[in-house]
């Protein structure tokens, strides 16, 4: 039942991520195509923008296709780890991202260019802008729902891309009313937005690798364990791992003289009551402690 549940979640994560990367290339090639067919620089570049987020999620399926691997002897707590390590790789891509736009931006402060600018470039704009809008909000709700980090992470890649887009549409507007200045300056502080992008999904990935507690209620855990028959206290409660496949150890104390057999029981009866209140949490490990006697 879990290797049945886990296909079907990266089933989805991997439907996601096809539509996605075939809208980020309908989106790229649109304003490349008429970004070279009008001599706009800016919006041709920023359609190579777009074919980075159509790079990323190539990174991303290949990264699920690692993490949907069953578990095997040289990882018996599964692949899910790979998904977060691939999601590393975006945060990669928007640190160059960011690094580009911010000399593209200082190169245009000393050496300014005036792109030919007609209603076309902003309708192009406009129309792909909504399409990222569309695409990142939906991308975003479902790997929330999913609790996917390559979905959350690609919904990011998107949203800089929005950031970037509207950069380009502020600077085609300026040009337009003789202020050509201000596009190196809003791509410069656009690259700052994308590279906070890369920083919050390394934060969040670089916790899930290093083992940082998982987001848990233990009072809730505590209240769960000493529910159990036989359980007199409970302590030491540790967690770590993704949002979906957390892992919880914890030392609960029975009495001294309990059978062996009723005390392997109650780790049962701990560990299926945890999973059953707490559905995110995959691994359950409990040690028994005799209490010490008065």
């Amino acid at each position: 039942m879990k290797n049945e549940n886990a296909t079907e979640h990266y089933k989805g994560v991997k439907k996601v991520l096809i539509w996605v990367l075939l809208l980020n290339w309908l989106v790229a090639l649109a304003k490349i195509a008429y970004g070279l067919l009008t001599n706009c620089s800016s919006m041709a570049a920023d359609g190579f923008h777009s074919l980075s987020d159509g790079a990323s999620n190539i990174i991303g399926l290949i990264g699920i296709h690692f993490a949907c691997q069953p578990e095997d002897q040289d990882h018996p707590y599964g692949h899910k780890k790979y998904e977060t390590l691939f999601s590393l790789a975006i945060a990669g891509m928007l640190f160059i991202l960011a690094f580009n736009l911010a000399k593209q931006g200082i190169i245009r402060l000393s050496r300014p260019s005036t792109p030919q600018i007609d209603i076309g470039s902003f309708i192009i704009m406009l129309v792909t802008l909504g399409i990222n809008i569309f695409v990142m909000h939906n991308e975003r709700k479902k790997g929330l729902h999913l609790k996917s980090d390559i979905l959350i992470s690609d919904a990011l890649h998107t949203t800089a891309d929005i950031f970037t887009s509207l950069s380009v549409i502020i600077a085609l507007i300026v040009i337009k009313l003789g202020y050509p200045i201000l596009d190196p300056i809003v791509t410069i502080i656009i690259s700052l937005f994308i590279a906070l992008a890369g920083w919050k999904i390394v934060k969040e990935s670089s916790a899930v690798l290093c083992d940082t507690a998982a987001i848990l209620d233990v009072k809730k855990i505590t209240d769960i364990v000493l529910a159990i028959e036989g359980v007199k206290n409970c302590h030491k409660i540790r967690s770590r791992g993704r949002p979906d496949d957390i892992h919880v150890d914890l030392h609960v104390q029975v009495e001294g003289t309990m059978h062996i057999n009723t005390s392997h029981k109650i780790c049962y009866a701990i560990e299926n009551a945890i999973k059953k209140s707490i559905p995110e949490v995959t691994d359950v490990v409990v040690h028994i402690e005799p209490r010490e006697s008065n």
